[in-house]
């Protein structure tokens, strides 16, 4: 099992912005993670002191992230800083997160890599349910690398 602090280290959200607890498997096509961020007090995403269905987003792209940066690590290199620039086919089944009891379970599948861009298929699930879906497409950023390898945050 790869836990909050290996995480941490693959991707470039610190603090209570890194949403995924730990990585539950994962092979160079996909990976399964676990969560109970979604229950959190302090989240950076709630209002008013609800997280809406649509930050599901936030955790499909993070789960490519970490998955982006453990298929790197394996084959010997450092995975790029990248932002979200586009989500498609986005469904959900229900309105808030922060009202689950337990652990969220969130899937990614590459669809494309590139040196500069990736897709991945998306979907995050509680007790068997499938509460939101879609597909996310990342470009890299490389000229984030130094902020954060200073530990500053990115200028987006």
């Amino acid at each position: 099992m790869i836990g909050r602090e290996a995480i941490a280290r693959l991707i470039p959200h610190r603090g209570a912005m890194c949403l995924i607890d730990r990585v539950l498997e994962w092979d160079l096509e996909r990976i399964v993670a676990a969560t109970r961020t979604h229950r959190s007090p302090a989240h950076p995403l709630a209002c008013r002191g609800r997280l809406r269905s649509v930050h599901a987003c936030e955790y499909g792209g993070q789960a490519a992230a970490v998955h982006g940066g453990l298929a790197a690590e394996a084959a010997g290199q450092q995975a790029l800083p990248g932002l979200i620039v586009l989500l498609r086919e986005v469904h959900f089944a229900c309105d808030y997160l922060d009202d689950l009891e337990g652990e969220l379970i969130v899937e990614a599948r590459r669809l494309m890599s590139a040196a500069s861009s990736w897709q991945y298929a998306f979907r995050l699930q509680h007790a068997g349910m499938e509460l939101a879906s879609g597909r996310v497409a990342v470009m890299a950023r490389p000229d984030l690398v130094e902020a954060l390898k200073s530990g500053g945050q990115p200028d987006c």
